[in-house]
């Protein structure tokens, strides 16, 4: 076949575009560098997920200090949303805008909430989003209701929504991509960083890669990745280097469509430079593999010793009550979002606890994600040397992290736990890489347009987290999502071919 449009990637952006590209009738080839995930016992195994790390790539990067690090990625058809929180949730209105944070102001975006409202929509449709949109107060408008209800509270859960009421907060459901039924009919598990392979989580497999291939003009071609981009004097995109089986090959399509991930993609692009880009293709403003953002997110565990936490999948449950002030002069602070039910394996594993310690805390805890903005800053980026990728990510806007994990330790204290612990994540974890090819208006500045297609290459588009002009302080899937249908939007009504 030879295709009208290669997508590199199928996680959440790259299905997502497929997914509506696929009714125009075009030829499109996704290349994924991993192969589907089977079934296995270690899918449904905390010790061989979280201790083992054995779904971890066999892949080191370097950070700043040139210190090696494995990092948390993963090479699968669906890409990292196989191991997702399936958490679909919005930017609100006011991330679109500069924010001033602790830390500094936010750039704002190109486009509005408003601008994006409608894919926005069309997103949690696609991908089944259960929730509610009435109990939070820093929810945008809504043109439309949740495609389901909200996943319900288990009992500890719903004992801690009236608790949290109880202390003046507002609790909310989570929007949540699974079927609940489905997942544990498969085991009594939580889904949070456990792997899917029942299609239970709206994962970009299970829903954006299925409905894709529904159709008879879409393949996928696993165990093939993208080594180099190829362009010609003009700046047309005219082949895709690629490696499967051993063996190299050239592709071409007309429409190139790139979604390795925020660091994968810059890396792709910086190591395609060639004598008339030196620097890497789709990098005239020099912002490829700058801007590196990755959430400020610590684990807060709310302990009471004589009151039993029986939840299996807990992640039902938000607070944003200090999203958009909170902090010193009522600055913006962060989301703090329930984790999935965490067990002694899981809590041995990350800490220096022993094992029965471990398991006495994690049946008696209630375990939160907390989650703050890191802002865009040029010098936090990814570079490629001979080949290796390095990640220099300069951490900011700590101190609103600070200030957010202790007001949830001091309103867990008031709802009824007396101990509350906390530890922060670190850069192995992959909380939200996003930022490396940035969105703009102006070409001097950014990498891609508001449609996300590159200024430098027209045949150009990047529909993954790097296109991010902020982080904002909530998971990026939905605004992924919305912005690939944007994009596929633009590419059906224009009919380019170059």
């Amino acid at each position: 076949m030879n295709p009208d449009v290669i997508i590199i990637g199928s996680g959440i952006g790259g299905s997502t575009m497929a997914a509506a590209l696929a009714p125009s009738g075009r030829r499109i080839m996704i290349l994924e560098r991993g192969e589907r995930l089977l079934d296995s016992p270690e899918a449904r195994d905390a010790g061989a997920i979280f201790g083992r790390g054995h779904f971890r790539p066999k892949e080191t990067w370097l950070d700043g200090n040139g210190r090696g690090f494995n990092p948390g990625n993963y090479y699968l058809a669906g890409g990292n949303s196989k191991f997702f929180g399936a958490v679909l949730i919005r930017y609100r209105r006011e991330d679109f805008a500069p924010l001033r944070h602790l830390g500094g102001t936010t750039p704002g975006w190109p486009i509005s909430y408003d601008d994006l409202e409608a894919d926005y929509q069309a997103a949690e449709t696609l991908y089944r989003v259960r929730g509610v949109a009435t109990e939070d107060p820093t929810e945008p408008p809504h043109s439309g209701a949740y495609p389901f209800p909200p996943i319900p509270d288990e009992p500890a859960i719903a004992d801690l929504r009236r608790r949290l009421k109880s202390v003046g907060l507002h609790p909310s459901s989570l929007p949540l991509g699974v079927d609940i039924d489905r997942w544990l009919a498969r085991a009594q598990t939580p889904w949070d960083a456990y792997p899917d392979t029942v299609g239970a989580k709206s994962d970009a497999e299970s829903v954006g890669l299925a409905a894709a291939l529904a159709h008879d003009n879409v393949t996928l071609a696993t165990g093939c990745r993208a080594v180099r981009l190829i362009a010609d004097a003009h700046g047309k995109i005219t082949g895709v280097e690629v490696e499967r089986g051993g063996r190299r090959e050239v592709l071409s399509a007309p429409i190139v469509v790139l979604s390795a991930g925020a660091v994968q993609s810059a890396a792709l692009l910086l190591g395609s430079a060639d004598k008339d880009r030196p620097n890497g293709l789709a990098n005239s403003s020099d912002q490829v593999g700058r801007n590196f953002m990755n959430h400020n997110c610590s684990a807060v565990l709310a302990v009471h010793p004589f009151r039993r936490n029986d939840s299996v999948y807990q992640k039902t449950l938000m607070i944003n009550d200090f999203y958009l002030r909170g902090g010193d002069d009522d600055t913006p602070l962060g989301n703090v979002q329930l984790l999935g039910k965490i067990s002694g394996q899981i809590l041995a594993s990350s800490s220096p606890l022993p094992a029965p310690m471990a398991s006495w805390i994690a049946k008696r805890s209630v375990d939160f994600y907390a989650m703050s903005e890191d802002l865009p800053n040029p010098e936090s980026r990814v570079t490629v040397e001979n080949g290796q990728i390095r990640l220099d990510w300069k951490r900011s806007n700590w101190d609103a992290h600070l200030a957010l994990v202790s007001k949830l330790k001091s309103v867990l204290r008031k709802a009824g736990f007396p101990v509350v612990l906390s530890s922060a994540f670190d850069r192995r974890t992959p909380s939200h890489q996003c930022g490396t090819a940035r969105m703009g208006s102006d070409r001097k500045r950014a990498v891609v347009d508001t449609t996300c297609r590159s200024f430098d290459h027209k045949n150009l588009f990047i529909v993954d987290a790097s296109v991010l002009p902020t982080s904002a302080a909530v998971n990026p899937a939905l605004t992924i999502a919305a912005l690939a249908l944007r994009a596929a939007r633009h590419v059906t009504q224009h009919e380019f071919t170059a």
